[in-house]
Formats: structure tokens, C-alpha cells, sequence
């Protein structure tokens, strides 16, 4: 007699477990070169131009939880609801179907997601993502990251919930240059 899910993979239910395990090698990890094969090859980024190395990169940072520079398949589950999630978000705010956003859609976009950024903040956001003023569907994932990533780094330290927390100069390299 058989019983459903015995000796079956991990996931393999899944449909995201094909494209996952197509690309993951026997220790059922994938690499950032592996993450961009199969964000590419399962289609997360639509019609959008597939996600560059660097984001993919920033994207295992974001799941890395035991710090092996790779993701599991749960990771990737995770990593694809996020990511689907930012996507309906981006292009609610892609109106005009360009595959790019405006700073004040992108604030707007922020906003609705929890992230209330002064405008010095957004500034500084456009002046290191667009280009020409505009913010493309890769570099919009890559701000979505880092600031979901920086966040939540701060109010690990801001414990009493004052929107002020302590940094230690080494703790904030590191939280700084693991995005």
C-alpha cells in the first residue's frame, strides 16, 4: 500500500519544484547563477527582463538564514511569494504598462507596502536606481530588498519601538554590506 507523499521529493507537488530542481545540485541547494536560471525559466519576472545576478544575489541574502550563500527550496517558495507579491504591487503602480515607475509612483508603491521613506530618503533611492528619472522592474526588486532587509535589521535593534536603535559601527557594516 501506498501512502501519499512517501519517498516522494521535497516539494515535488510543487510546480515550482521542477524548475527548482532542475537547476539545484545533489545538495538540493541553488547558487545565485542557479537562482537567476530559474527565476528566468519559471517566468516570476513576466515579461519583464529576467533579474540580473546582483539582485539574485540580494535576493538569497534576503532568505539566507543559515548564512550558506545558497537557498533551499523552501527559501525559494518563500522567495517566489515575495516576489509575486512585489510584482502586483509594481505593476499596480505600472500604469502606463512601460515596465518602469516614476519616484512618485515608487513612493506611492513603498508607501502602500508599510515603508514610509522621508523624501530625502526617496531621493537618494532614484538617484542610485533609475535611470532617467524611471525605475525598472530588476532595480524596483532590488530597492524592495534592501529596504525590507534594512528594516527589518532596525527594528531587530529597536526594541523599545522608539524608532531609534543603536548600532555598533562593525554590526552596521554588516548589515550594510550584506545587501
Amino acid at each position: 500500500m501506498a501512502y501519499p507523499g512517501y519517498g516522494a521529493a521535497p516539494g515535488a507537488q510543487d510546480p515550482l519544484y521542477g524548475y527548482f530542481a532542475a537547476v539545484a545540485g545533489q545538495d538540493g541547494q541553488i547558487s545565485a547563477e542557479e537562482l537567476q536560471q530559474c527565476l528566468t525559466q519559471s517566468g516570476i519576472s513576466g515579461s519583464y527582463k529576467p533579474f540580473s545576478l546582483e539582485t539574485c544575489r540580494l535576493m538569497i541574502s534576503m532568505l539566507d538564514r543559515d548564512m550558506s550563500g545558497s537557498m533551499g527550496f523552501n527559501e525559494f517558495k518563500e522567495l517566489s511569494n515575495v516576489l509575486n507579491g512585489w510584482k502586483q504591487t509594481f505593476m499596480s503602480y505600472d500604469r502606463d504598462r512601460s515596465g518602469t515607475v516614476e519616484g512618485p509612483e515608487l513612493q506611492h508603491a513603498l508607501t502602500s507596502m508599510g515603508f514610509n521613506l522621508s523624501p530625502q530618503a526617496m531621493n537618494i533611492i532614484m538617484k542610485r536606481h533609475s535611470t532617467h528619472g524611471r525605475i525598472a522592474f530588476d532595480d524596483f526588486i532590488t530597492c524592495c530588498i534592501k529596504i525590507r532587509a534594512l528594516t527589518d535589521q532596525f527594528r531587530r535593534r529597536d526594541t523599545s519601538h522608539t524608532g531609534q536603535a543603536m548600532f555598533h559601527y562593525d554590526d552596521f557594516i554588516q548589515v550594510t554590506m550584506s545587501l
